[in-house]
């Protein structure tokens, strides 16, 4: 893809966040976008410094985000929020209302109920509104995608999506205990745990499948340093098809820095992929015949093209490169969008996504409530 890198204003993303620096490196990778504007903190000294660490010129730098979008209007071409997601719900409002296209860090919003009203005026403004999600950025899981949508794997029978974190019970190394950002220490409607967490496995599993949640039934407890907060959640699920699957995602489970695990059952074979070996893949066949692919395996077709081997197999690609992929196909999305005012992508997801993985969190925290299996109804 050749195209003239677009002109970001970024919102949020100061070198202090969790993610900010990851998403700048990310966008930044292949020259597709260039960080030109923005207000990165509310600290006037982080502000500064991102700005300098970004390339940002100081005259561009702003104190309040709706000033830099007033001011800066006209110089940039897309809106980039990566503020905690509490606040995703009125920044991305104001935008799509005042057309400026954006993409927003995953959990896009909180509830169903500001994703419903995203998804509405998005339709009616036709704006552009993309999400984050980086882990289906990974070659090996779109090849894992193709293998299922080719049949390899024979009929898709049952899953497992796993995501077991320890970072609300691990102490550093002098024993002190976690701090997390205060936001994610208030669990509202929808647990923070299932924004952090939940919404990437959901989104996988639709990637991978193209099939949705019909029914679950789950627990959820608090196990870590943090009283009342939700940091451990299991959960059955019926999907289209027949198909049943198992998610696990956790903050307080011991010896997993970020345990993203997923595992693909189908009648012919099966598929596991795990992010702390990105560039493998286990593939078991019904005859008991077992193969690792990796980018320099024969069998391999999307892993190996060249947009994934920015340098040749053996030497991995990792987190940040994979990240940058899927910032590379939203700019394809975003080039189409431009010349047609629509857009569509196998990659890129928006604010429908979204929605539906809302009621699919909230189907979860109902089921923990009434004990029971709990069916989702879409609406649109």
């Amino acid at each position: 893809m050749t195209i003239q890198p677009f002109r970001v204003a970024l919102i949020g993303g100061g070198i202090n966040s969790a993610a900010g620096y990851a998403h700048y490196c990310a966008m930044t990778l292949d020259g597709i976008f260039n960080v030109v504007t923005g207000s990165f903190s509310r600290n006037a000294d982080i502000n500064a410094a991102t700005a300098k660490r970004y390339g940002v010129e100081t005259k561009r730098v702003w104190n309040d985000w709706k000033e830099a979008l007033k001011h800066e209007q006209g110089s940039f071409d897309i809106v980039v929020v990566l503020t905690p997601t509490p606040s995703h719900h009125a920044i991305v409002r104001y935008c799509i209302l005042n057309g400026f296209p954006v993409i927003c860090e995953k959990a896009l919003v909180a509830n169903a109920e500001d994703a419903d009203d995203l998804l509405q005026i998005t339709k009616e403004k036709k704006g552009f509104l993309a999400v984050t999600y980086n882990y289906t950025g990974y070659p090996m899981l779109r090849e894992l995608k193709k293998m299922i949508s080719d049949g390899r794997l024979g009929k898709i029978i049952h899953f497992q999506a796993l995501m077991p974190q320890e970072g609300f019970l691990r102490k550093d190394s002098r024993g002190n205990k976690p701090k997390p950002q205060q936001w994610r220490l208030t669990d509202d409607r929808i647990p923070v745990i299932h924004l952090d967490l939940a919404v990437h496995l959901h989104e996988i599993i639709y990637y991978l499948t193209g099939l949705k949640p019909c029914e679950v039934i789950s627990d959820h407890s608090s196990k870590g340093f943090f009283e009342n907060v939700t940091d451990n959640v299991e959960c059955l699920a019926k999907y289209e098809d027949d198909v049943r699957g198992h998610f696990w995602f956790s903050k307080s489970a011991l010896g997993y820095r970020n345990g993203l695990e997923v595992e693909i059952f189908g009648t012919e074979a099966s598929a596991k992929w795990v992010q702390g070996n990105p560039e493998e893949m286990i593939v078991s066949y019904a005859d008991g015949a077992r193969i690792i692919a990796d980018r320099g395996y024969s069998g391999v077709t999307i892993a190996n093209e060249e947009r994934y081997t920015r340098f040749k197999a053996g030497h991995p690609a990792g987190f940040i490169e994979a990240f940058a992929n899927v910032y590379r196909d939203i700019a394809s999305a975003f080039a189409c969008y431009q010349n047609t005012k629509t857009w569509s992508s196998d990659e890129v997801f928006g604010v429908e996504l979204v929605f539906d993985g809302m009621l699919f969190l909230k189907a979860m925290v109902n089921s923990v409530n009434s004990k029971k299996w709990e069916k989702i109804t879409y609406v649109r």
